[in-house]
């Protein structure tokens, strides 16, 4: 990310008071946006509103009829257009693969084109395909019509990534695919996000794909911006109701389904916890001692070096009558990463009929309990934190 004098981050992208014409119909009214160095920009709105169209004037492909268009603090119009599409990555939804050329030298286009020689834009093309879960040695010699769509997709972005560009435009890269292989591509570009830190601006008109993929989201109508935000922020706070009835704002659940377990806080302390060596008399004392609510039996959480290994039930059960480990009672406990969605933690607890999920990391430590009784507050919290962000 560039910075300016004094250390100030300067945007990757900025839009200063930018417009599109067609003839008398104006589509683009004077938008202006700043888009930070490794962050993903979603634009979205109703078919018409100019996201795609402000998506092509930043390299250029639609000439703006006015404004200015920064990329890393040089103004667009006065670069030779050729030279700025080679510096940013470009995937499209119709992919745009030359079926004449094998995969492999589909990828390697772009590095040829900024005047790599073949050896090394091979290399770098394998590399590209490797982080795309497309391994070389299996595809690269395939022809475009041997794949399938998703592993055609999968072509179209390691070939914006084959050339090293900070910036990459994304117009509708996953609209075409089943809803299987779109969610796996979703997946798979926030896991190469969360490792490149690519300035990304990625057009949709699937709200749901706006909240999972934006770090933040410019909602379009009619040309001009109607409201930027974080995702939980257009949730909580929309600025009117159209941006209210476009994200769902009202349903509570519209905000679950977006926010990440990661992103609230869990309990940590007071837990029914104990370590798999402990005793089942250990096990009823933690369990009777917690806060906790339970919807049916009274249960523990068994841990093992730090790792979720398992729970017992303890309801009707005398301490006193217990002196063996919990080991011996362990059974299978419901749980969910911080990776997950806190909509899809309350299907787990639903379908478990528990009131409280464990939360575990990637490698199953486990890192505390989401609680169906703190939801409530869950929402709160998110609201006064947007109130006060606006009032500052």
């Amino acid at each position: 990310m560039a910075l300016e004098e004094g250390g100030a981050v300067r945007s990757a992208i900025s839009l200063r008071g930018v417009r599109k014409s067609y003839g008398d119909t104006e589509v683009v009214k004077g938008v202006d946006l700043d888009i930070a160095g490794g962050e993903i920009m979603v634009l979205i709105g109703p078919s018409g509103c100019g996201k795609t169209t402000i998506l092509r004037m930043i390299n250029r492909l639609v000439e703006p009829s006015g404004g200015t268009i920064l990329v890393e603090g040089q103004d667009t119009i006065k670069m030779d257009p050729v030279a700025l599409r080679r510096r940013i990555g470009y995937v499209i939804q119709g992919i745009g693969l030359f079926p004449h050329m094998r995969v492999l030298e589909n990828v390697a286009v772009v590095p040829r084109l900024k005047g790599i020689g073949p050896d090394e834009a091979r290399s770098v093309s394998e590399r590209a395909l490797e982080m795309v879960g497309l391994p070389p040695s299996e595809y690269g010699e395939k022809w475009p019509r041997q794949l399938s769509g998703g592993q055609q997709q999968r072509v179209g972005v390691a070939r914006a990534l084959a050339g090293d560009p900070e910036i990459i435009l994304m117009d509708e890269p996953f609209g075409a695919l089943d809803p299987i292989s779109r969610i796996g591509l979703q997946d798979e570009l926030l896991d190469l996000q969360s490792k490149l830190k690519k300035t990304v601006v990625f057009v949709t008109h699937d709200i749901s794909e706006a909240m999972k993929m934006g770090n933040r989201i410019a909602i379009m109508r009619s040309g001009v911006l109607a409201q930027v935000g974080e995702p939980l922020t257009l949730l909580s706070s929309p600025a009117d109701d159209f941006v209210s009835g476009f994200v769902g704002a009202g349903n509570p659940m519209a905000m679950f389904s977006f926010m990440k377990v990661k992103d609230v806080p869990v309990r940590t302390s007071g837990l029914p916890v104990v370590d798999i060596e402990d005793s089942l008399s250990d096990a009823v004392r933690a369990a009777h001692e917690t806060d906790l609510r339970f919807c049916r039996d009274r249960f523990v959480y068994v841990l093992d070096r730090g790792r979720l290994a398992g729970s017992v039930s303890v309801e009707g059960i005398s301490s006193a009558a217990l002196p063996g480990p919990v080991r011996e009672r362990l059974q299978p406990a419901s749980s969910v990463r911080t990776t997950r969605t806190v909509q899809e933690a309350l299907g787990t607890m639903i379908s478990s009929a528990i009131a409280n999920v464990a939360v575990v990391d990637e490698a199953g430590r486990f890192l505390g309990v989401l609680s169906f009784s703190d939801m409530y507050d869950i929402i709160q919290q998110q609201k006064e934190k947007d109130g006060a962000a606006a009032a500052v």
